[in-house]
């Protein structure tokens, strides 16, 4: 099965956070915005609107001396200049996001509805603003500059820095929870292989719900490697303790029987149990394996050479030459040894009492398909998944022969153990497939 495509614990935890900073920064600006701007933006229409009224009240209460002084004295000391208002003055209005819009309302409201804020006059850029005294229309020329905008760069330049910070303390804070998870996806998946000393995790670590999961996985992967030492001592005293009574009845046998009939039929029992037992050892062995670049064609002839004076027997090799692939050379002969066995056994055509096996083998990008195929009389559909079952038998058409059931069982772990895939089918013009993919090793 192929992998589910999804995000990793990392970048999902990443984007949650991000996604709640950045609502909190929007939630944020939009408060801002109500409880800052508004008024801001009142206060700047005041501003204008009472630097306008003075001019328009003291232009009102002058004469026309004292008018004339007071529109240079504004001019030379507060940089605001009082120009008529001619009918052919030309002149652009300002938009809303240079000068907010909320301003040019209230600035309306003050002044009167003939108000108008423009930003040139005759191509002469400023703050201006048209108003009336008597029934004559004014310009009043303002440095843009004395008024602070209400919007503006500024709070976005604020607000993209915040996001980039928000963002980067999502990254921390995501990279500190998913640290802990994924080194103890690295330790499980070493003791998965079989190497507990390299998957001892930290045991002072600074949250004590981290601390607590690494000690009891420390615990569990002790325990484990103390089973699989047992476990060792076990088969190897099972082996020593079954093998000596074994020969012990062999020489027995060989000295007391007198009937060579009976003798043969008793040898054959010890043979089978002797076979037996190298069975379950073969099963019972750890689920680890030192891979190597191993060449494919040498380790199928070392197999055909032990083969090749059965009698009832004949293979036929379509094998590419110079196959590397990855794995360990005394597990992959003993899985090609099997599949021999196996078709030799239960896999011979019916009309001349002969197993023909195929062996064919050839590099698909970066594995190497290997298919071993007998053309005996195959299985039932509803049978073949069972047959890598430990202790499961075919029917019997494939059961000409004795053994533990576990010939298949240890072929497609071992080829599991190996890195790679093994499965069994129906060919369709007859016989029992075998299948198995490894990996090429990578070039250096």
């Amino acid at each position: 099965m192929r992998p589910r495509v999804g995000l990793s614990l990392f970048w999902r935890t990443f984007f949650l956070l991000a996604l709640l900073l950045i609502g909190s920064i929007v939630a944020w600006l939009q408060t801002f915005r109500a409880l800052e701007f508004e008024p801001r933006a009142v206060q700047t229409a005041q501003q204008i609107a009472s630097l306008v009224n003075l001019s328009r009240a003291a232009l009102i209460h002058s004469d026309a001396i004292a008018r004339v002084s007071l529109i240079k004295t504004l001019a030379d000391q507060e940089g605001v200049r009082i120009l008529p208002r001619e009918p052919g003055d030309k002149f652009e209005l300002f938009d809303a996001e240079t000068l907010d819009e909320r301003v040019i309302e209230e600035l309306a409201t003050r002044l009167g509805k003939g108000t108008i804020v423009a930003s040139i006059v005759n191509n002469e850029p400023g703050l201006w603003v048209g108003f009336k005294i008597e029934g004559d229309s004014y310009w009043l020329l303002m440095d843009r500059n004395r008024f602070t905008p209400v919007g503006g760069k500024t709070w976005l330049i604020w607000l993209v820095i915040a996001a980039a910070l928000s963002l980067a303390g999502s990254a921390v804070i995501a990279r500190l929870i998913n640290r802990p998870l994924k080194q103890l996806s690295f330790a499980a998946s070493r003791v998965r292989d079989g190497d507990f000393d390299a998957s001892r995790l930290d045991e002072k670590a600074v949250t004590s719900e981290i601390r607590e999961v690494n000690i009891g996985f420390n615990r569990m992967a002790q325990q484990l490697a103390k089973i699989e030492q047992d476990r060792a001592v076990m088969l190897a005293g099972i082996s020593h303790d079954l093998r000596t009574p074994l020969a012990r009845l062999r020489l027995e046998t060989e000295m007391s029987v007198s009937d060579q009939d009976a003798r043969d039929h008793m040898a054959a029992d010890i043979d089978q149990l002797d076979a037996i037992i190298d069975k379950f050892l073969d099963y019972a062995r750890p689920d680890h394996a030192e891979l190597k670049p191993v060449l494919l064609n040498d380790v199928i002839e070392a197999c055909l050479y032990a083969v090749q004076d059965q009698g009832d027997m004949r293979i036929n090799l379509d094998v590419s030459k110079g196959l590397y692939v990855l794995a360990d050379e005394v597990e992959l002969a003993r899985v090609l040894s099997n599949l021999l066995e196996n078709a030799r056994r239960y896999g011979k055509t019916p009309e001349t009492g002969i197993a023909v096996v195929d062996i064919a083998a050839k590099a698909r990008g970066e594995w190497v398909l290997l298919k071993v195929r007998d053309h005996g009389m195959g299985v039932s559909a509803e049978t073949l998944p069972n047959l890598v079952k430990p202790f499961f038998r075919g029917d019997a058409a494939r059961t000409a022969a004795t053994g533990a059931g576990l010939g298949l069982a240890i072929v497609d772990k071992t080829v599991q153990r190996m890195g790679g895939i093994f499965a069994l089918a129906n060919t369709t013009s007859g016989g029992l497939a075998a299948h198995i993919k490894l990996q090429k090793p990578k070039p250096e």
